[in-house]
């Protein structure tokens, strides 16, 4: 009777908290974010509150990483509906009465300041994936519609304020889940046609689209000299296409080894621009080197492929879905931002997964991992 009313000793509640982790996601989890800290060391030279913000953010990350893992995915399922609800009634508030900051309305004042837009990240797919697992086994073309509408209204809302970036991963996120719950590719290939021809002709007809004076429909101005400015960016060296021929530079002195640790000359004379969080790969790819590179690119295929494991042997069809979605938004994040730095990719101010700077990314990232790890975990408890 004394042993059954023993209190667990504090060792033993660790080892509870931690049973059935997923080891190898934990460890490229640790790596990215030990290269980020390594990384942030360097690049934050002359901003050193900012290497200490980064560290305090990683370790909220942790704690909300671990808080999520603690959950089972049943219940995560729960949270859908709501997360999803607040989030477009957020939005909505931004659309009406939103605060402005640098020409965009992305902000909302409920006692604190907060931008809404970042709980769809993780509420969009749980949202679908709660949809899917509900009409498991008797899905119709009208739930893949309905999944279509309930994709569309926070995007539209982000893309007006406007937020492009985020648009894309609130978009990415969904477009996953239908993907992975069986969407036809009837409806998968028009749109990726629609899209090859599109930057065919964008790319023929780039003298005139390009000319001073066009416009683009559904694009706003800013919008319209990124993509132009991409394709080429000396038609603006010292503004628009400044941070792409600065990123690509910092990118190719680097060669292969890099130029050494703390030894960065476009990073420490400030010519790569916002250096500690969209740019922060080009600063770490001229420190580094290919090598570098290469490394930090491999530790994220990793994740990435680790994570697509877990999520095939889900429990649920709603863990399968919600952590393969969670699984492609990390990859979307690395290759967005890398994509952007090298060129190759507009600039639409995406941060590089646990690397970059930045506090809402990072709480994101550490809900992402933390369902993954909730779905790895019980799936484990199950097999024991």
């Amino acid at each position: 009777m004394a042993h059954i009313l023993d209190k667990p000793t504090l060792v033993q509640r660790l080892l509870f908290i931690v049973r059935g982790f997923d080891v190898p996601l934990l460890s490229a989890v640790g790596v990215l974010a030990l290269i980020g800290l390594i990384n942030m060391l360097s690049v934050a030279d002359g901003y050193d509150w900012r290497f200490a913000d980064h560290l305090r953010n990683i370790a909220i990350a942790t704690v909300i990483m671990f808080s999520i893992a603690q959950i089972p995915p049943q219940r995560l399922m729960a949270l859908a509906v709501p997360m999803y609800t607040i989030g477009v009634v957020l939005l909505i508030a931004v659309a009406l009465f939103g605060l402005t900051k640098k020409g965009a309305r992305r902000w909302v004042n409920i006692g604190i300041t907060i931008q809404p837009s970042e709980i769809l990240k993780i509420a969009m797919p749980l949202m679908l994936a709660w949809w899917f697992q509900k009409r498991e086994g008797q899905l119709r073309p009208l739930d893949f519609l309905v999944a279509t509408l309930l994709l569309a209204i926070p995007v539209g809302l982000i893309v007006r304020q406007p937020d492009l970036g985020t648009a894309i991963l609130v978009l990415s996120g969904g477009l996953y889940i239908l993907f992975f719950a069986g969407l036809s590719w009837l409806w998968i290939v028009p749109p990726v046609l629609i899209g090859v021809v599109g930057v065919g002709s964008l790319l023929f007809f780039e003298e005139r689209l390009c000319a001073d004076g066009v416009i683009w429909p559904l694009l706003h101005e800013y919008q319209r000299q990124r993509i132009c400015t991409l394709l080429d960016p000396s038609l603006d060296p010292l503004g628009k296409g400044f941070h792409i021929i600065q990123g690509m530079i910092a990118i190719g002195s680097g060669g292969i080894f890099g130029k050494g640790y703390f030894q960065g000359t476009q990073t420490h004379l400030e010519f790569i621009p916002e250096r500690t969080t969209d740019f922060i790969f080009a600063a770490f790819a001229e420190e580094f080197g290919l090598l570098g590179a290469l490394t930090l690119i491999g530790t994220f295929g990793f994740l990435i492929l680790r994570g697509l494991a877990i999520s095939l042997a889900g429990p649920t069809l709603f863990a399968r879905l919600l952590g393969g979605a969670v699984t492609m938004i990390f990859f979307t994040y690395a290759f967005v931002n890398m994509g952007m730095v090298s060129g190759i990719l507009p600039v639409v101010g995406v941060p590089l997964p646990f690397v970059s700077y930045g506090g809402t990314a990072m709480v994101t990232l550490g809900l992402g991992v933390g369902i993954l790890l909730s779905i790895a975990k019980a799936r484990r408890l199950v097999q024991t």
